[in-house]
């Protein structure tokens, strides 16, 4: 669809430095692109449990284009609960979305770059004729479409956005599903981050099977006081 028969409301949104817009997009569309993936993802900097990926394709529905700009953020700027709504919206509305992990004992195994990677290729399994890639910060050397990092692509592109959201809301649902077995590490809360509580679990428990054993906190354990 031409830029121009796009509402004025979307229009006006393309030209906000800070929030997500269809910017990227448009350009792409307009250059003959007809299914461009935004890819992020979630966990990177965890130290416990898998890195997760989202990638969405927009529909072109100027509709569907309102609801998801009405909803998508960044999803670091969202609340969770914020974030679980957006999810919803992101499935009904978007053309396509794919959802992909690696496990911790694939970061372990490939170090955290290349399992990063590795989930956004499984996110974009799902994904059917994609053929522009909008990636946030890095490129996807394993694929042969042309692509366009973005630095901070989730604070600009809406495709990018939907996708960090798809990432995070599927891997804190995750994480927070392991704290009943694992109770001693607060995942429901930290989700696997380095927080002060999970670094002093750590000292105390050492370890468990989530643990991304090739990170430094994991090699160089700290002694326990107490």
């Amino acid at each position: 669809m031409p830029a121009g028969m796009y509402p004025k409301r979307m229009k006006e949104r393309r030209s906000e430095a800070a929030t997500p817009n269809i910017s990227h997009e448009l350009q792409l569309w307009d250059a003959g692109y007809r299914c461009v993936a935004g890819v992020d993802e979630a966990g990177r900097g965890a130290w416990a449990g898998p890195v997760y990926a989202g990638a969405v394709v927009l529909s072109d529905d100027p509709d569907s284009l309102e609801y998801l700009l009405g909803c998508v953020d960044d999803s670091k700027k969202l609340t969770p609960s914020g974030r679980e709504y957006a999810f919803r919206v992101i499935l009904a509305h978007a053309r396509y979305a794919g959802i992909g992990a690696a496990s911790n004992e694939e970061i372990d195994r490939l170090g955290i770059a290349p399992a990063t990677r590795l989930a956004w290729r499984r996110a974009l399994d799902g994904l059917r004729n994609v053929d522009y890639l909008l990636l946030d910060a890095f490129r996807l050397p394993e694929s042969d479409l042309p692509q366009l990092p973005l630095v901070c692509g989730d604070a600009q592109s809406l495709s990018i956005a939907a996708a960090s959201i798809l990432a995070k809301v599927a891997r804190d649902r995750q994480m927070r599903s392991t704290a009943t077995a694992l109770p001693h590490y607060g995942f429901e809360h930290n989700k696997g981050y380095g927080t002060p509580h999970h670094r002093h679990a750590l000292r105390l428990h050492g370890p468990c099977a989530l643990h991304r054993r090739s990170f430094a906190p994991m090699r160089q354990p700290e002694p326990c006081e107490e």
